[in-house]
């Protein structure tokens, strides 16, 4: 259901505080705003994905990509979206080599240990739904836990999905981890695994782009905690979180979380939408 040094983060942190208006005041010349530094997997659409007809950052879109933009925008900054693998985007908060990941994340204890965590946002049923998809054929004819006993179910390694594949299925179920979603489907189509664990609406997706594929006819039950997402932030970074939410509640009251989210979707379902493998440095894995 993915997919970065204390210098960078204390200039950002400077522009949290104080970039809402505008650039500082300088020599005259017109300067430049500060960055927003935002490390995404865009493997994982509708949340993070690419638009393969665009370049540059440009190319980055989804509901997550969205989020990013609008807290840029209201903090009076110029957004970066860092691409890389969904465990680097973690690596990269805790190190200090972004300011945030915003990138499909769930509330787990583990996380709330080691980041600061935003107050939820909510992306549709993104996350309120947890799937598990399989080939066409088989579409249906899973309805319980106990009937992917003995089967091969592949989830993204530390993530939600990773978490629920273990705790939820039979002992005798091999959990296969992947670093992206893209190589999980490509595993799935060419049947070196029997299943794959998605978030509903990512699942959606990739149905959409892979009519060799469909919803195995089960679902997860997930605790109300782990129902909608959160961004990660560096640990400590306090004042930064503090503005982080009051930005989110701003857009919950003014609805545009639907409104985004239906965006998403749209977009997820054109030609040229694609769910992207990078690597730890950022490099497309071909």
């Amino acid at each position: 259901m993915k997919k970065v040094i204390a210098g960078i983060l204390a200039i950002a942190m400077g522009a949290a505080l104080c970039a809402c208006g505008g650039a500082q005041a300088g020599s005259g010349e017109e300067e430049q705003a500060e960055k927003l530094t935002v490390a995404v997997s865009p493997d994982f659409s509708p949340m993070e994905f690419v638009d393969t007809s665009k370049t540059g950052q440009e190319q980055y879109v989804g509901f997550d990509i969205m989020l990013a933009q609008y807290i840029a925008d209201e903090m009076g900054m110029e957004l970066e979206i860092k691409p890389m693998s969904f465990d680097a985007c973690q690596a990269a908060v805790q190190s200090g080599k972004v300011n945030m990941s915003i990138s499909g994340y769930s509330y787990t204890p583990e996380r709330a240990e080691n980041f600061n965590l935003s107050d939820y946002y909510y992306a549709g049923e993104n996350e309120t739904k947890q799937a598990i998809i399989v080939k066409a054929e088989n579409a249906g004819k899973f309805t319980k836990a106990e009937d992917f006993a003995n089967l091969t179910v592949g989830a993204q390694t530390a993530s939600l999905q990773m978490n629920l594949c273990t705790s939820k299925l039979p002992k005798t179920t091999k959990i296969k981890e992947f670093g992206d979603i893209g190589t999980a489907v490509e595993a799935l189509r060419a049947g070196n695994i029997d299943a794959l664990a998605v978030a509903n609406g990512n699942g959606e997706a990739i149905i959409a782009n892979n009519d060799t594929l469909g919803f195995s006819g089960f679902m997860f039950e997930i605790d109300e905690a782990a129902e909608n997402n959160v961004i990660l932030l560096k640990k400590g970074d306090d004042e930064l979180l503090a503005k982080v939410n009051e930005l989110l509640a701003k857009a919950y009251e003014n609805g545009y979380y639907a409104e985004w989210y239906a965006k998403a979707q749209e977009m997820a379902g054109i030609d040229t939408a694609a769910d992207v493998t990078y690597d730890d440095e950022g490099n497309v894995e071909e």
